[in-house]
């Protein structure tokens, strides 16, 4: 069984290093990758981030922390990444070249040479932080918002329940290392630009009840993101606003994307395990946030999915 102390030995000892991230990045996939990056780099090392989609604005910062490096990778990283599917693109040329992997995820499929997961970690970037510790003597600003940024997303600013005290201690720590936590969380949580606003109310305005209420789904068409003039970091988040509704122990958002297929994003609360049911479909996550790809017409998968949250509810004799 690996340790922090093995996966520090491992980055130290290789050079030419690549971090992946995972499609539709997120706060902690870019946090924790960047973060690791910017590590390596203060190090001596020359080391660079892919990821196989555009990085939305508000995490530009985090992309402009570390030297943009040019080089052929001899050892190849990922980082809050559970499955080589989940590369996007990038899957195709690195999926069976991974010599690490670094993950928070339980249902991590085991796809590197070697693997460090923490099922129990509410981030990827709790993880990182203390990797980072064993790289270098002294984090800098730069990194401390990456990583703090990395924890913040992935706890919903610390309001889910996979925070545990570590995650709280962590967040201190980074604080107290200077980052700009009041602004991050504005800008992650707080702030809204007038398409997002737009694409909210057509979400919402599609927005149907299953199961006496149980259940809530929304769809998100391509349609809908062109009408209200959207871009790729509007719609960050949206998943989680049937999830706000009360009374609702399952909310579903299907977004339609240039394939036809259907991104599918599943929020549940204590009561049901939302990986359990991503995996039925090739996904998975956590417990309470998890998602998957259906490859099938939107009243197909919509159907699928209804019947696997009904059995899931029935399990727990909610219906």
């Amino acid at each position: 069984m690996m340790t922090i102390n093995d996966v520090a030995r491992l980055l130290k000892e290789n050079d030419d290093i690549l971090i992946l991230s995972h499609h539709f990045p997120d706060g902690d996939t870019l946090g924790s990758a960047y973060a690791l990056c910017g590590a390596l780099q203060i190090m001596g090392k020359r080391a660079r981030v892919e990821c196989s989609d555009e990085i939305p604005n508000k995490f530009l910062f985090i992309k402009n922390s570390v030297e943009i490096q040019q080089f052929e990778p001899k050892y190849i990283v990922s980082a809050d990444v559970a499955d080589s599917k989940l590369l996007g693109s990038l899957c195709e040329v690195y999926g069976n070249k991974i010599d690490l992997c670094i993950d928070h995820h339980s249902r991590n499929t085991s796809f590197a040479k070697q693997s460090y997961v923490e099922g129990d970690s509410a981030a990827c970037a709790e993880i990182m932080y203390l990797i980072v510790k064993e790289l270098i003597n002294e984090i800098p600003k730069s990194i401390a918002d990456c990583l703090y940024t990395g924890v913040c997303t992935d706890t919903g600013c610390f309001k889910f329940s996979n925070v545990t005290a570590r995650t709280h201690k962590i967040a201190a720590e980074l604080i107290a290392l200077g980052c700009d936590h009041a602004l991050i969380n504005k800008v992650m949580f707080d702030t809204k630009s007038r398409s997002r606003i737009a694409l909210e109310k057509a979400v919402l305005d599609n927005l149907k009840f299953e199961y006496n209420g149980l259940c809530a789904t929304v769809v998100l068409t391509r349609d809908m993101i062109a009408s209200s003039g959207a871009v790729e970091d509007d719609i960050d988040g949206i998943s989680s606003l049937p999830r706000q509704i009360e009374g609702v122990a399952a909310a579903v958002t299907l977004r339609e994307l240039d394939s036809g297929a259907y991104k599918v994003s599943l929020r549940t609360d204590n009561a049901l395990n939302a990986a359990q049911i991503a995996v039925g479909f090739g996904g998975g996550g956590h417990a309470a946030a998890a998602g998957c790809t259906i490859k099938d017409s939107r009243e197909n998968a919509e159907k699928a999915l209804l019947n696997a949250i009904g059995n899931a509810l029935k399990e727990q004799n909610m219906i």
